[in-house]
C-alpha cells in the first residue's frame, strides 16, 4: 500500500494544477447542487419493530394523518390580564379560529373553550389544528403561517405561541458562527505550529474543500434517504477536525524532509507513502467505528453514522491527493510569510533534542510510577460517569425565551407537565363497536385511568371501521422525567380481554429507543473494538499493540463520559454550555442544573471517539515502529517516537478541541453534548494517554510490543502502514522483528 500511495503522491505533486482545479470544481459543483436542490431533512426517530412504531402506524392507518405525529399544530393562548372567557377576549379567539379554519390543509380546529382545552385559572388555552394533505417536511412553515392567522387574538392583548415554530433549516443556518470560530482557532494553532502563514493555510483550505464536498454529497443523498436534521452539523464537526488533522500530519512530515535537503517531489512521494498510509488507516478506523452503528437497530443513529463517515472519506481523499498537489505547486514557498518570533515545527531537528523526546526518556526511566499515576488520574476523571443520567430531552431544556420553550412552559403551567408528552394509546378491538360508549371501550379507559402516574385520560375516539380506539393519556410527569417511562411500561402491561394495546407518542418512542440501545450496545461495542483492533493488527502485525490500543481508547472514553456526567447529569457547568435552568429555579438549582442525555448519544459518541482516538494511536505507533526497526532499542524507540510526533499530535489535538468547543454554542442539545464529550476525550487522549500511559506501557512490554506468532505473520496480508523504505535516516543496523512460534 505504501508504494501505491507513494506513486499517487508523486503524480499529484507533478500534476498539481489538474488535481487542484478538479477538487475545487467538484466541491463547488456538489455544494452548489445541494444548495439549489435542497433536500428535505427529518427529525423522525422511528424504530421499526417497537410498540411505539406500531401505535404510530395504526394511528395513521385507522384515524388519518391528522392524529399522527406531525399532523397537528398546537397554539397556546395566554391572557395575563384576566380570563380568556371574558367577552372581548373570547370573541377575538373565535375570530382567530375562523381564520384558521380557512387556511390551506386545515381539516379541523379544536377550540380552547372545550373540556380540557382551558386551564383551571382560565388564563391559558389550547387551540389544536388538525392538518390534512400538507407536506410533513414543511411543518415549520405551516406552523408559522397558522400562528400569523391568529392575529386577532394578539390584537386583543393575548400571547399566542406555537408549540414548535422552528424548522430544521432554521437550526442549520445557526451553525455558521460555530464553523467560523472553529476555523479561526485552528488557524491560530497552525500558525504557532508551523511559524509560517502559507503552511498554516494549507490544512484549512484542504479541510474546507473536504467539508464542502462531503456536505454536497450528503445534501444530494437527502433525496434518496431520510436525512436527520443533525446530519450536516455532525459531518461538519467531524469533517473539519479530521480534515485539518490529516493535512497537518502530512505537512509536518514534508517540511522535515525539505529541511533535510530532500527534493520537493521526492519529499512529497515519501510523505504520502509513509504518513499517507497512517492517514488511510486512521481514517479507516473512524469509518469502521461509525459503520458499526448500523447494528444498533436505530435508523436515525445508523444514518448519522454513515453520513459522518462520508465526511471522513472526503477528508482522507483530499489528504492523499489535494495536499500533495498543493505541496508540489508551492515547493519551497511552503515556508513563505514567516511569522516573527515563531520557529514552528519541521526544522529537521533531531528528535532526541526535543522536549517530547525528553518526556519519553523521563517516562522510560520510571514506567511503573507513571503508569500508576496515570491510572489514578484517569480513574478520577472517569468516576463521575457512574452518575450519567440518560433520558428524554424535551423543549423545557431549550433556549430561554424561544417560542418552543415558552410554549412548553405555558403547557406545563396550564395543563400539567405531562401535557407536553402525552401517551397515545391505540387499541385493536376484538369485535366491531358502535361508538366510544361500548363496554369494552369503557373498560379500557378505566384501566388506563387506574395506572399510577396517569393524570388524565381524554375522550376515546373509535375509527370508522369500529375495530380500533384511540385515546390520549397524560402522565403526571414531564417527558424528561424518568418516571414517565415507567408510566409507559405500566400502561403497556394493562390486560383487557381480547384487546391488543399499543402505546405511542414521544415519551413511548424515547423509552423504546432507550431499551433498544441497552439491548444492542454490547454488540456495537464488541464489533467496533474487534474490527479496529484487527485493522491495527494488519497495519503493525503486532497483536499485543492492537489489543493495547483498543484498551487505551476505551480508557479515554471513560474520561469523556465522566465529563458528560459532570456537566450534564450532575449539572456542574450546564449553564456555561448554554443550557438554561427552569424559570424561578433556586440559586442551587441554577448552579447544579441537571440535563438528561438522549439514550442514543453515548453509543454515537463511543463510535466517533473510538475512531478519533485511533488516529493518534496510529501516528504514534508508526513513529515508534519506524524507530524500533532502525536500531531495535525499545525504550529509545518510544522516546524518539514520542519526540517526533508529540508536537504534531498536540497541535492536532488542540485543533480538534478548538473545533469541538466552538460547536458547543450550537443551539441543539445533542450537539452540545458531543462538543463537550469530544473536546474532553481528545484533550485527555493527546496528553495523559499518549504522553504518559502509552509510552509507559510500551516500555514495560519491551520486545513483546512487536511480537507476532510465526503462523499469524505468514497469513497476514502485507498492508504495513510504515513504509520502511521511506526512512529519512540511513539504517546503520537493522534487527529482525521479533517473532515466535506457538
Amino acid at each position: 500500500m505504501t508504494r501505491l500511495l507513494g506513486r499517487l503522491g508523486g503524480w499529484c505533486a507533478r500534476h498539481g494544477w489538474i488535481v487542484l482545479v478538479s477538487w475545487v470544481i467538484a466541491a463547488a459543483a456538489l455544494m452548489g447542487s445541494s444548495l439549489v436542490f435542497t433536500a428535505p431533512t427529518t427529525s423522525d426517530a422511528s424504530i421499526p419493530g417497537t410498540d411505539a412504531q406500531r401505535a404510530h402506524d395504526l394511528m395513521k392507518k385507522g384515524f388519518g394523518s391528522g392524529y399522527a405525529t406531525g399532523g397537528t399544530v398546537q397554539l397556546l393562548l395566554y391572557s395575563a390580564d384576566g380570563p380568556l372567557i371574558e367577552d372581548a377576549r373570547k370573541e377575538a379567539v373565535e375570530q382567530s379560529i375562523d381564520r384558521l379554519r380557512d387556511m390551506p390543509h386545515v381539516k379541523a380546529v379544536d377550540t380552547p373553550f372545550r373540556r380540557g382545552g382551558i386551564s383551571s385559572n382560565l388564563q391559558i388555552g389550547l387551540i389544536t389544528v388538525r392538518l390534512e394533505g400538507n407536506d410533513p417536511q414543511k411543518i415549520g412553515e405551516t406552523t408559522q403561517a397558522l400562528s400569523k392567522a391568529a392575529e386577532p387574538a394578539r390584537e386583543a392583548g393575548l400571547e399566542v405561541v406555537p408549540a414548535d415554530s422552528s424548522t430544521p433549516a432554521d437550526k442549520e443556518i445557526k451553525t455558521g458562527p460555530s464553523e467560523i470560530i472553529g476555523v479561526v482557532c485552528a488557524l491560530l494553532v497552525l500558525v504557532f505550529a508551523f511559524g509560517t502563514l502559507v503552511a498554516a493555510m494549507i490544512p484549512i483550505f484542504v479541510a474546507l474543500v473536504s467539508v464542502a464536498s462531503g456536505l454536497g454529497v450528503i445534501g444530494l443523498l437527502g433525496w434518496v434517504v431520510d436525512m436527520p436534521k443533525q446530519a450536516g452539523i455532525m459531518a461538519t464537526m467531524i469533517g473539519l477536525g479530521v480534515g485539518i488533522d490529516y493535512a497537518l500530519f502530512l505537512l509536518s512530515r514534508h517540511r522535515r524532509l525539505l529541511a533535510d535537503g530532500v527534493p520537493v517531489v521526492e519529499s512529497v512521494r515519501r510523505t504520502v507513502a509513509s504518513s499517507g498510509g497512517a492517514v488511510v488507516f486512521a481514517g479507516g478506523t473512524v469509518i469502521i467505528a461509525l459503520s458499526a452503528l448500523m447494528l444498533a437497530g436505530f435508523p436515525l443513529l445508523a444514518t448519522l453514522g454513515w453520513v459522518t463517515g462520508i465526511s471522513v472519506v472526503a477528508a482522507v481523499l483530499t489528504s492523499v491527493t489535494l495536499v500533495p498537489a498543493l505541496l508540489g505547486l508551492l515547493g519551497h514557498r511552503i515556508n513563505a510569510l514567516k511569522v516573527p518570533l515563531l520557529r514552528g515545527a519541521g526544522s529537521g531537528a533531531h528528535t532526541a533534542g526535543t522536549g517530547w523526546a525528553g518526556l519519553g526518556s523521563w517516562v522510560a526511566r520510571r514506567p511503573w510510577r507513571v503508569l500508576l499515576a496515570s491510572a489514578l488520574v484517569l480513574g478520577a476523571l472517569a468516576a463521575p460517569a457512574l452518575a450519567l443520567k440518560l433520558g428524554a430531552l424535551d423543549e423545557g431544556y431549550g433556549t430561554r425565551g424561544s417560542e418552543p420553550r415558552r410554549a412548553y412552559e405555558l403547557m406545563a403551567t396550564g395543563f400539567g407537565p405531562g401535557a407536553n408528552g402525552p401517551l397515545i394509546v391505540v387499541a385493536e378491538l376484538p369485535a366491531k363497536v358502535a361508538d366510544a360508549g361500548d363496554p369494552v371501550v369503557d373498560n379500557l379507559v378505566r384501566e388506563v385511568k387506574d395506572v399510577d402516574g396517569v393524570a388524565h385520560v381524554g375522550e376515546p375516539k373509535v375509527n370508522t371501521s369500529g375495530r380500533s380506539v384511540l385515546l390520549q393519556a397524560v402522565p403526571e410527569y414531564a417527558p424528561s422525567d424518568e418516571r414517565s417511562a415507567q408510566v409507559v411500561r405500566d400502561v403497556r402491561d394493562i390486560s383487557v380481554p381480547g384487546v391488543r394495546m399499543h402505546v405511542g407518542g414521544k415519551v413511548a418512542g424515547l423509552t423504546d429507543a432507550g431499551d433498544r440501545m441497552a439491548e444492542r450496545t454490547p454488540l456495537v461495542i464488541g464489533v467496533v473494538v474487534l474490527l479496529s483492533a484487527l485493522l491495527l493488527l494488519l497495519a503493525f502485525r503486532a497483536p499485543i499493540v492492537a489489543i493495547k490500543a483498543a484498551v487505551m481508547n476505551l480508557v479515554s472514553l471513560g474520561a469523556a463520559f465522566g465529563a458528560l456526567a459532570m456537566v450534564f447529569s450532575i449539572g456542574l457547568g450546564s449553564g456555561l454550555v448554554g443550557m438554561d435552568p427552569p424559570v424561578n429555579s433556586s440559586y442551587v438549582q441554577q448552579i447544579f442544573f441537571s440535563v438528561p442525555i438522549e439514550s442514543y448519544v453515548p453509543l454515537m459518541l463511543f463510535a466517533v471517539l473510538f475512531g478519533l482516538s485511533m488516529d493518534y494511536e496510529v501516528f504514534l505507533l508508526t513513529a515508534v515502529r519506524q524507530s524500533y526497526q532502525r536500531h531495535g532499542g525499545n525504550a529509545r524507540a518510544v522516546a524518539e517516537g514520542l519526540g517526533s510526533t508529540g508536537r504534531v499530535i498536540t497541535s492536532a489535538a488542540l485543533i480538534m478541541v478548538a473545533v469541538f468547543v466552538a460547536f458547543i454554542a450550537y443551539p441543539d442539545a445533542m450537539v452540545k453534548t458531543f462538543g463537550v464529550g469530544l473536546a474532553v476525550a481528545i484533550a485527555v487522549d493527546a496528553t495523559i494517554i499518549r504522553g504518559f500511559l502509552v509510552p509507559a506501557t510500551m516500555v514495560l512490554l519491551g520486545r513483546l510490543n512487536w511480537w507476532c506468532p510465526r503462523w499469524l505473520d505468514r497469513i497476514l496480508p502485507n498492508l504495513s502502514v510504515e513504509g520502511h523504505e521511506e526512512d529519512d535516516e540511513p539504517v546503520a543496523e537493522r534487527r529482525e522483528p521479533v517473532t515466535a512460534g506457538v
